[in-house]
């Protein structure tokens, strides 16, 4: 929406042409489902471009983490140690699966896995960079 706000008063035409958001098609292009009958049923899509400790987060990341389901981060491979962070002190278990795919649905396409207590050292140590989406929940270990 930000870019369409800001072609539309350049006066640029704009046109909009609806695909599938890369918080449901970079996780199946990686081999996770989003959802799965008997894992879960249900995920939330959290914007992580702000961190949880900053005033301007709008994100209730104690209720994040007491959800039972699939979380997909976007923007959050820069605040990933604080995101986890908040989640484990929300009540979410240090081992809970997480997998972090950089560059997703290109010829450059990455998935690296870790667990919440584990995703910050792997993230670095790994030289994962945006654009990248985090996905965190029991899905990631359905596929690898």
């Amino acid at each position: 929406m930000e870019e369409l706000i800001a072609l539309t008063e350049a006066g640029i035409p704009v046109t909009v042409v609806p695909g599938i958001s890369s918080s449901i098609s970079v996780p199946a292009a990686a081999g996770i489902p989003v959802t799965h009958r008997g894992v879960t049923h249900e995920f939330t899509v959290i914007s992580g471009h702000v961190a949880p400790e900053d005033p301007r987060s709008l994100v209730n990341w104690e209720a994040a983490a007491a959800m039972r389901g699939t979380l997909v981060l976007l923007m959050a491979v820069e605040r990933i140690g604080a995101i986890a962070a908040a989640l484990i002190a929300g009540g979410r278990s240090p081992q809970t699966p997480v997998a972090v795919i950089q560059e997703g649905t290109t010829a450059n396409q990455r998935r690296v896995d870790a667990t919440l207590a584990t995703v910050a050292g792997v993230v670095a140590a790994e030289q994962v960079r945006p654009p990248a989406v985090v996905v965190v929940g029991d899905v990631v270990g359905l596929a690898g």
